[in-house]
């Protein structure tokens, strides 16, 4: 497994982008932001998952920043 494709925390993804921890744990409660959840409970993230959940976000006329 590549570090890409790496499960992301709920701190390392709000890092990502810029908000807080529990935006993103409140984002996955909602059922809005897909995660995958560990046998023992925690919240993993995967970077292709999130890749496109944002990309189903971006409005038009926003620029990349890449």
């Amino acid at each position: 497994m590549s570090s890409r494709d790496r499960l992301l925390t709920a701190r390392e993804l709000a890092e990502l982008v810029a908000v807080s921890p529990e935006t993103i744990l409140r984002w996955t409660r909602r059922g809005d932001l897909p995660a995958i959840r560990l046998p023992g409970g925690a919240l993993r993230y995967a970077p292709a998952a999130v890749e496109a959940w944002l990309a189903a976000r971006t409005t038009a006329g926003v620029a990349e920043t890449a």
